[in-house]
């Protein structure tokens, strides 16, 4: 397929990105796994370094299973397991620094669809304007919060 095909079709996406873990959480996972050596270490150590081992494996393999991913195509919007239509994407608008800290607290809406994640400070918050959708819009982490934004604001098909 060439190059100008893929950017008409309807599900290239325009966008992706996955909110994988920071470096931080790797160290804190690595940390958790050391210390099942200091658990199991009185049965024996060959006993904590399996258990140091598994417990490593098991965080590992369910952080990056609950690792959402945001695509954004000319027809449709994704945000970890929630999906609509780009014709309902509204306003957006991208916050980083105190602005996204206020956007995940005090300017939050009860009723808002959320894909935070701690370790991602910025965020872009989507307005939906599905009048069938009771959500007002979704609020998602992301690295590229500019990137994201000037994706959902170009390139739409109604």
């Amino acid at each position: 397929m060439s190059n100008s095909a893929q950017q008409t079709s309807p599900t290239a996406p325009i966008y992706t990105e996955r909110l994988l873990p920071s470096f931080w959480i790797w160290v804190v996972v690595a940390g958790i796994a050391a210390s099942c050596v200091l658990v199991f270490v009185p049965i024996s150590l060959e006993a904590g370094i399996i258990a140091a081992i598994v417990a490593a494996i098991i965080m590992t393999v369910l952080l990056l299973l609950s690792t959402p991913v945001i695509e954004v195509t000319p027809t449709t919007l994704r945000v970890g397991r929630a999906q609509i239509e780009r014709r309902f994407v509204g306003d957006v608008e991208a916050f980083t620094g105190d602005e996204a800290t206020a956007e995940r607290g005090t300017r939050l809406n009860g009723i808002a669809y959320l894909c935070i994640r701690g370790w991602i400070s910025p965020v872009v918050r989507i307005e939906i304007t599905d009048p069938a959708d009771r959500t007002p819009y979704w609020l998602t982490s992301t690295r590229r919060p500019e990137q994201l934004a000037a994706a959902l604001r170009t390139g739409r098909r109604d």
